[in-house]
């Protein structure tokens, strides 16, 4: 019999259980989904009602394992009430189940084997989940006996489950060891097979799980013994109460706030890197109903600094929703506290770090608002604030990180007035440094997402100066960077969202050289990550915005290589997901793109009509553009009006062709510095109207930086 390995065993040593591998623990709805053939329906029945009546025994739920932390309960579980055999896609409710669950139990028969429905869902779950979560419970039938001739009809496991599937959700030829269970007869017995699905959801071991269900067995007995002792226990309690009376006023403060400082604290630390916003929220909310109740003049320092980082948790909730209003705000109640709290104690550097993080957010929220004095002012005190931390402790290698930062936001602030020279020396000067340090401590994810983002902005800043080439080679090392992060925490959602802007900006330089196939593979990647981080956090405005914006830009490389249908596709499922996100400060960048690519294909395939209509729509959306560079809404707005004379020229409107090209031409910005796509865009607009003399500068400079012109 193939070997059903990688689920615990009783007994199972310490060094065996370290081989297990680590499942992603990701926020959804559903904590399994069950899936399995119509003739297999009696055992799905048993073990569906068995999974959700299941409690987990108190002594290991809470416990933070290589699954996460243990529930109390498991559900619920999904089960498709549909006919198993049948053909055909997959029904859009089956995949948003599948995308929220967190594991997907398969029962594996001969039979599922066949059943193309089945296959289906697990392709569709290992997607966006290569590696775990999927467990098997076999039913009836071999594991891989397909690969022993003459055996192959008693094969139990579909081929989605017999191969591995790489990180861009194909599969490949690699076999796969899924996790697995015997139900058979002669096989673990129900209830032991039960017990090991179990144990590979939660992450321990099955002899815990076994001795927890024996020791309860015990204990139901040993209360019925306790019960006639229950009266003078009752009696001894009411005693010890009546006595500890006197003193819980006085404890009662003490153990709110340190209850208050484990959920802003420890809990934090456990549902952060996981995206659980809904969890989040509802522990920042908590903690200022608490602090409510209390006159805020007479908090004591640690509740005023806990206050503090109550509102930063809220704060960070409302940026991760994409609302900066009342992320701005937030920030700025919480700057309050730290301020405050930093005036108690002027030489506490833990003070002067927690008010430096709430400045630095003030900041980062009014770059993307597109308030860059107000951006500088915050980033120049984060740095004064990051010296003298530097300064109190001068070996603390998370100052002198802090200092780094500082340089960092600096050269931010310069970017975002086109001072690309000037931007690029203070990357440059953080650079080594950064890399020194998270050399040293290459387990510290703070320090590699850092460095990611330090190499991202050294990628931008020489794509504006137009140095192709080298932002290439940034954006590989940020690449390089985050996959080794990630190998190591891989439900850290931060290096997702992190992966994501990277292969952007690599597909967007790809795309730009003409490469245009590995461009949209870069794009297809973005899309990949930016799906199951969607799956993580429904409700997160942000990444359901990437989820969109990556699709976009994959139909945009697609269009330039010739294949018009699938950039219609692909067109279409971004437009399609950023018009169901409320309307935020990413939204309207990102619906411009949607209706300047629809404004596209349509004149690629002749419809006049609906290129006209595309364009008078996005005329329309410049309106709520706002962006962080005030100077890349003016060349949006050219591409808009350049856009609506090519709609009028294909109407064989000359004169409005003409009308539309000279608004576009007016609407750049004279003398500002130009990113190779803005220089494009400009040669374009003189071209159409008939200026090509004008436009040969331009067109020079383009083609000695490798830029391909396609639109």
């Amino acid at each position: 019999m193939a070997k059903l390995s990688r689920l615990p065993t009783i007994g199972r040593d310490a060094e065996a259980q370290a081989e297990q591998p680590r499942v992603p623990r990701l926020r959804t709805r559903y904590y399994a989904f069950l899936s399995y053939s119509h003739r297999d329906k009696e055992l799905a029945d048993w073990l569906h009602r068995e999974l959700e009546r299941f409690r987990v025994p108190r002594t290991i739920a809470g416990k933070l394992t290589a699954n996460g932390v243990v529930p109390h309960r498991l559900v619920p579980i999904f089960r498709d009430q549909h006919d198993l055999s049948a053909g055909g896609e997959l029904a859009d409710e089956i995949k948003a189940a599948l995308a929220a669950s967190q594991f997907l139990v398969v029962l594996c028969s001969p039979t599922a084997a066949k059943s193309r429905w089945t296959n289906t869902e697990i392709e569709s779950f290992k997607r966006t989940r290569p590696e775990g979560c999927v467990l098997a419970a076999v039913v009836a039938g071999e594991p891989f006996a397909s690969e022993i001739p003459g055996r192959e009809d008693e094969e139990c496991f579909p081929p989605a489950l017999r191969f591995k599937y790489d990180r861009r959700g194909h599969q490949t030829t690699k076999r796969a060891e899924p996790l697995a269970a015997d139900f058979r007869e002669g096989g673990d017995g129900r209830r032991t097979a039960f017990l090991k699905l179990v144990a590979g959801m939660l992450g321990v071991g099955l002899d815990e799980l076994v001795q927890r269900e024996q020791t309860r067995r015990h204990r139901s007995l040993a209360w019925v013994a306790a019960g006639s002792l229950a009266g003078m226990a009752v009696t001894s309690t009411l005693a010890v109460t009546a006595i500890q009376a006197r003193d819980a006023a006085r404890d009662q403060r003490r153990e709110a706030e340190g209850l208050v400082e484990f959920m802003v604290g420890d809990l934090r630390a456990k549902l952060e890197p996981i995206g659980r916003l809904d969890a989040l929220d509802g522990v920042g909310t908590r903690v200022l109903a608490y602090y409510s109740k209390q006159d805020t003049s007479d908090l004591s320092d640690s509740a005023l600094l806990q206050r503090s980082r109550a509102l930063n948790l809220m704060a960070e909730v409302a940026y991760d929703r994409g609302n900066l209003k009342e992320a701005q705000s937030l920030y700025r109640q919480a700057a309050g506290g730290t301020a405050e709290a930093v005036r108690r104690s002027p030489d506490d550097p833990k003070r002067i770090f927690d008010h430096a993080q709430n400045i630095f957010w003030i900041g980062e929220i009014a770059r993307y608002s597109g308030d860059t004095d107000q951006a500088v002012a915050a980033y120049s005190e984060y740095k004064r604030l990051a010296d003298q931390l530097v300064a109190l402790q001068p070996d603390n290698m998370r100052w002198r990180m802090e200092g780094l930062y500082g340089v960092e936001n600096i050269g931010i602030s310069l970017y975002n007035k086109r001072r690309f020279a000037e931007a690029e020396q203070r990357f440059q000067s953080a650079i080594g440094p950064m890399q020194n340090l998270a050399s040293i401590e290459p387990g510290n994810l703070t320090y590699q997402k850092e460095l990611s983002k330090v190499l991202a902005w050294l990628a931008d800043t020489t794509r504006a100066t137009g140095d192709l080439d080298g932002g290439i080679a940034f954006r590989k090392r940020q690449i390089a960077i985050l996959d080794a992060a990630l190998a190591r925490s891989p439900t850290n959602v931060e290096l997702r969202e992190q992966l994501i802007w990277a292969h952007q900006g690599l597909g967007i330089l790809l795309k730009w050289r003409g490469q245009f196939e590995p461009a949209t593979s870069e794009f297809q990647m973005e899309t990949s990550q930016a799906d199951s981080l969607v799956g993580v956090e429904p409700t997160n405005s942000v990444w359901k915005s990437l989820a969109a914006s990556a699709r976009l830009f994959t139909g945009w490389a697609q269009l330039s290589a010739g294949g018009a249908d699938n950039a219609a596709r692909s067109a279409d499922a971004g437009c399609s997901i950023i018009s169901r996100v409320p309307s935020g400060d990413m939204v309207p960048g990102i619906r411009m793109l949607c209706l300047t690519l629809q404004t596209r294909l349509a004149l690629k395939s002749g419809d006049t009509a609906a290129a006209s209509h595309f364009s008078q729509q996005a005329l329309v959306a410049l309106k709520g553009l706002h962006s962080v560079d005030p100077l890349k809404d003016r060349y949006s707005a050219a591409a808009v009006y350049r856009l609506i004379g090519d709609s009028r020229a294909a109407m064989n409107d000359r004169q409005g062709a003409a009308a539309a090209w000279s608004e576009a031409l007016a609407a750049l910005p004279r003398g500002a510095p130009e990113f190779p796509g803005e220089m494009d865009e400009h040669a374009t607009i003189l071209q159409r109207l008939g200026r090509g003399g004008e436009a040969q500068p331009l067109v020079r400079r383009l083609n000695a930086m490798g830029y391909d012109r396609t639109d």
